[in-house]
């Protein structure tokens, strides 16, 4: 929808004051900024248009006005002003990126907590692959005495490896002929693909080592459906009562109960290279528990095929620009700290303001 001038003047102002105070806003208030030169009776029908529209709300008769999902929206994707971190902001991000993230298991854990401190909102952090896990090359080398080593060579340069007890009569040139046999049969293939039937054949061209082929395939599906799985991590559920929308203990106690893996599971796991930071608005969240709040998510890069994924889940009056600004360079803190171990740098008008 095409809005004039003074429409898009007047809802950046009513939704930017929401967000600040979570009180109705009404045409006086308006009226009365600074930078307004309408009159109360001017945006008083402008608001009633607005309304119209669907971009506001009134949630009481007497009352002011409040933004509405597609009123968020439309503020969002075309009136939203950048936020811009001050050097003490930044500076304070740096320092808290300087945990020490090691194994990722542990660090997903760690990285909720972090944003859920740095946005006094529930966060959430997963892991997910950008694309199919697959096995690009099966190693098979003898051990010791009746014994040999199963290496998985993955897509995304991951390798996996299992200790397997050998048959009596298996030797090493039985193993090189079912190497040849599975980097023949087996590789490139996610696991749906490795079926019974497929099972059966390479049994058959296995030989004397036939008896290793079940042991080996279920080993295969195993590590690829393990690799294929999400890491998930949430945490500070609990912030949201300090949240003026949430002070009703029933509506609060609702979205608790629910706020887990299995409803944010309808949230994408991975988002598109050109899209760095979505947000969903109310009623464009597929779960039917978080109909009424807003996912603000951006992505960093692990490497070996891996993206995190880092968001929170608030009220959708919650301070876009912000939110939007601090998980960004937050991401991309994470992203240089588990490619290079490095901190993002400061940006040149932030150095400048530093001088």
């Amino acid at each position: 929808m095409e809005l004039s001038d003074r429409k898009k003047k007047i809802l950046r102002a009513i939704v930017d004051s929401y967000i600040r105070t979570a009180e109705p806003v009404g045409s006086k208030a308006i009226a009365a900024m600074p930078d307004m030169n309408f009159s109360s009776a001017t945006v008083r029908n402008e608001m009633a248009e607005l309304t119209s529209l669907g971009l506001l709300e009134q949630p009481h008769t007497s009352a002011g006005r409040v933004p509405s999902p597609a009123g968020y929206r439309l503020y969002i994707d075309e009136l939203m002003q950048d936020y811009r971190l001050s050097v003490d902001e930044t500076q304070s991000l740096n320092q808290t990126m300087q945990v020490r993230l090691q194994e990722f298991d542990t660090a997903l854990a760690q990285v909720g907590k972090l944003i859920s401190k740095l946005t006094n909102l529930p966060a959430y952090a997963l892991t997910a692959r950008t694309g199919a896990v697959t096995v690009k090359h099966f190693e098979i080398l003898m051990a010791e005495a009746h014994s040999f080593i199963l290496v998985l060579m993955l897509s995304g340069d991951v390798i996996k490896n299992k200790h397997i007890k050998l048959p009596l009569d298996v030797d090493e040139q039985d193993l090189k002929l079912l190497s040849a046999v599975l980097n023949a049969s087996l590789t490139e293939l996610p696991p749906e693909e490795i079926t019974p039937d497929l099972l059966a054949r390479i049994t058959r061209s296995a030989g004397s080592a036939a008896s290793l082929v079940p042991i080996i395939l279920d080993y295969t599906v195993e590590v690829l459906r393990e690799q294929r799985e999400r890491g998930f991590y949430m945490t500070g559920q609990t912030r949201l009562l300090s949240q003026p929308e949430y002070r009703d203990v029933d509506k609060a106690e609702a979205l608790l109960d629910g706020l887990d893996e299995k409803m944010l599971s309808n949230l994408p796991a991975t988002l598109e290279q050109n899209t760095p930071v979505q947000i969903m608005v109310g009623p464009e969240n597929v779960a039917q528990g978080l109909k009424d709040t807003s996912v603000v998510m951006t992505r960093f890069d692990i490497g070996d095929g891996m993206q995190g994924l880092i968001g929170v889940v608030g009220p959708t009056r919650m301070d876009y620009a912000q939110i939007t600004a601090r998980l960004s360079y937050f991401a991309e803190g994470l992203g240089r700290m588990f490619g290079k171990n490095e901190l993002p740098p400061a940006s040149e008008e932030h150095q400048q303001e530093e001088k």
